[in-house]
């Protein structure tokens, strides 16, 4: 009887979401911790809000979709019911 090698599971990605620019810095959120990169290692075009993948460093959209609905249905959900502050602004 031959035994089978385990099968290696692939390891899960390190997702990373854009929280602001700062300068020549981006700030990225990692597993709740606030790491920083250079601006230019970025992909062009990225944004605050985007997910990346930290070993590509490309930006997964499917994931980008995913919070950014996450975060529209807690605020939805947040200000139900709630009256809006006076004043004429949007934010």
């Amino acid at each position: 009887m031959t035994k089978k090698k385990p099968r290696k599971q692939p390891r899960p990605r390190t997702l990373a979401s854009v929280d602001r620019f700062e300068d020549e810095l981006a700030v990225l959120i990692v597993d709740g911790r606030e790491v920083t990169r250079r601006r230019e290692e970025l992909p062009p075009g990225v944004r605050e809000g985007d997910v990346l993948d930290l070993e590509t460093l490309a930006v997964d959209a499917e994931a980008t979709e995913r919070l950014r609905t996450e975060v529209r249905e807690t605020r939805e959900r947040v200000l139900k019911d709630k009256a809006p502050p006076p004043g004429d602004f949007d934010l």
